[in-house]
């Protein structure tokens, strides 16, 4: 089975992503094989309607069940339509939510679990179109890259450490591990449209 798993980064060890739309890897994983290919979300830096772009995107790679955090209802429509699970999961590594997903300890997301647009709450993402949501949306704009340039990662899943808990499920430390994550995000967004703004005062 190929499963889908939204990360911070191209690698196992990567921390889980809490957002779907605006993470900046995801990682697909075939459960059977344990192969893994991350790919860099091609709709990370979409200025409207990143959450469909993403659904769509996992949905034409093969995926068929989800591992993220927190999805709006556009994204959550796209999945239905396609029959394909939603799982969730805030906590842990790549390595560990497959773990975790193999052993059947994820429970399920009916539908959507955050507001539309939730993290573009910012009027017209500062005239970037990168999105400075603020409030407690969990949208991060534009993410990371890291050079990755899309590229894929064909690799095999070394020996997993031990899982969380299943007791990890949602819950206020959830909600602070994600809202940490969204508030580095927001300050690299901040210098990024600070370095932006000084480019265009020189021109």
């Amino acid at each position: 089975m190929k499963i889908v798993i939204t990360a911070s980064d191209a690698h196992l060890d990567a921390p889980i992503s809490p957002i779907f739309g605006r993470c900046p890897v995801y990682v697909f994983v075939d459960t059977e094989t344990l192969a893994y290919e991350a790919i860099e979300n091609p709709a990370i830096s979409a200025s409207a309607g990143a959450g469909i772009q993403a659904a769509q995107f996992v949905v034409e790679r093969g995926a068929q069940a989800l591992l993220t955090g927190n999805i709006g209802p556009n994204a959550a429509n796209v999945f239905q339509a396609a029959d394909m699970p939603v799982y969730q999961i805030f906590e842990g590594t790549v390595q560990q939510a497959v773990e975790m997903f193999r052993q059947g300890r994820l429970n399920p997301i009916g539908g959507a679990n955050v507001p539309s647009h939730s993290g573009m709450r910012g009027g017209r993402g500062m005239g970037m179109g990168r999105g400075m949501g603020m409030g407690r949306g969990m949208g991060m704009g534009r993410g990371m890259g890291r050079g990755m340039g899309g590229g894929a990662y064909g690799q095999s899943i070394p020996p997993s450490s031990p899982a969380p808990s299943p007791e990890a499920l949602p819950s206020s430390q959830d909600e602070i591990a994600a809202l940490r994550q969204t508030a580095e995000e927001l300050r690299r967004q901040l210098n990024e449209v600070t370095e932006r703004l000084e480019e265009l005062e020189e021109e």
